[in-house]
């Protein structure tokens, strides 16, 4: 790979679309993966930091964008390791999704 290739991939990185590829949840038997969705909400990205950084694909410049992304957002990671999926399986992640953003609220209402 040049130096021109590297450079155009490194922005492509950035918006998350090479990490949405290289790094899908493993849906093998279509069963949810809840406790990669709860780690992901609560902001517990360093499985996926891993995976990229070892991967080869990304500057550690793309991986802290990356990084910057998640943490300002971390649906960004939720929403890209679920690009490919169809679009049952995207509802049951967004089911669970929304419980845990509800959980949140309901756990942050002060009782007068």
């Amino acid at each position: 790979m040049n130096t021109e290739q590297r450079m155009h991939s490194d922005s492509v990185a950035v918006d998350g679309d090479v990490f949405a590829t290289m790094f899908t949840l493993d849906l093998g038997d279509g069963e949810v993966d809840r406790d990669a969705v709860e780690r992901i909400h609560a902001g517990e990205f360093d499985e996926w930091i891993e995976a990229a950084a070892r991967s080869g694909l990304f500057t550690p410049q793309a991986v802290a964008s990356l990084v910057q992304g998640w943490q300002e957002n971390p649906k960004s990671l939720f929403d890209a390791l679920l690009v490919d999926a169809d679009e049952m399986t995207h509802k049951r992640y967004a089911i669970i999704w929304d419980a845990l953003d509800d959980a949140d609220t309901f756990e942050s209402v002060e009782y007068a």
